[in-house]
């Protein structure tokens, strides 16, 4: 296993070069001159010349790179245009906010999605299994600034019993967190359907039964046990999806993380934030993503098999 997490940490490193290289030369390409940013639009000539001489713009592109890196492997990431603040001590006050929301988003997904999907498998061709179907296409479908408003005109505007934004404790969490969570439990219901009708038609779920193993037994142990592989596999893979839909939800809602922040400084031609906030946020993609294969090599018999063969 200890082979597997080391495998997974090495690629990890070449990604994030080529993820950030890629996101920084895009930004390179964006209308506006930082330095006129700076200057404002009544300096003359020679000040803006003199301040992209002092951010090293004039520098190749390749050299602007790698001071960029270098800063960001210290934590340097320069400072805002508009707050005069450090880049990244911005994004590490925005990221726990962004988490929450994130993580409360899935566990919604998860509570609601798992259970959802082993009732419509058991059901099977029933107006049960009908109706589930129906809720993961609605979820996969639905736009979630939609979603989002629709709550908002729902439970704040109207029946008035939750917040219709900012951070004002727990129960302001709860709609956003239902808004990024929403499409996320359709995706996995369906994914929780399809992997445990593979599972019942198995030949072991037929031996347990004829074995005196009670329903209720083979389905939460036995099939689920073996249903979870492509399950986590499809939670995994929505991981993205979480973070994307954050950044709509607390546009929508004002929740202060990350998509926020990001959405504020592209209104305000904030080069630097913009910049670190959507290098830093692939980094955690990926240590996202990094974690998941963890999980999935945990559950997977196969991988460990393989790993340590090779010892």
């Amino acid at each position: 296993m200890s082979r597997y997490i080391l495998k997974r940490l090495a690629m990890l490193i070449p990604v994030i070069l080529i993820t950030s290289l890629l996101i920084f030369w895009a930004m390179s390409l964006t209308e506006g001159d930082p330095a006129l940013i700076l200057a404002g639009d009544k300096a003359s000539p020679e000040k803006v010349e003199e301040i992209r001489e002092e951010l090293g713009l004039n520098d190749p592109f390749i050299v602007q790179y790698g001071r960029y890196m270098k800063g960001m492997v210290t934590g340097n990431m320069g400072k805002s245009y508009i707050t005069k603040k450090d880049v990244f001590k911005t994004f590490m006050q925005k990221l726990p906010n962004t988490l929450a929301l994130g993580g409360a988003a899935v566990l919604i997904a998860i509570i609601v999605s798992i259970p959802l999907g082993i009732y419509t498998a058991i059901h099977q061709n029933t107006f049960k299994d009908t109706a589930g179907m129906v809720f993961a296409l609605f979820g996969t479908s639905m736009p979630n600034f939609w979603l989002g408003l629709m709550l908002i005109i729902i439970f704040a505007l109207n029946l008035k019993i939750l917040p219709s934004g900012g951070k004002s404790g727990l129960a302001s969490l709860i709609l956003p967190a239902i808004t990024v969570g929403f499409g996320l439990a359709a995706l996995i219901t369906r994914t929780t359907r399809s992997s445990m009708l593979d599972v019942l038609r198995q030949d072991y779920m037929v031996t347990a039964r004829a074995k005196g193993c009670s329903e209720k037994r083979a389905i939460l142990v036995h099939a689920l046990k073996n249903a979870l592989i492509p399950i986590i596999t499809a939670i995994g893979l929505q991981m993205s999806l979480v973070i994307t839909g954050s950044v709509l939800a607390e546009t929508v809602f004002s929740w202060p993380g990350i998509g926020r922040l990001v959405y504020d400084s592209i209104s305000k031609r904030d080069t630097p934030m913009v910049t670190g906030a959507i290098i830093m946020s692939s980094v955690l993609m990926l240590i996202i993503n990094l974690v998941v294969d963890l999980v999935y090599a945990f559950f997977d018999p196969r991988i460990k098999a393989q790993y340590s063969r090779k010892r």
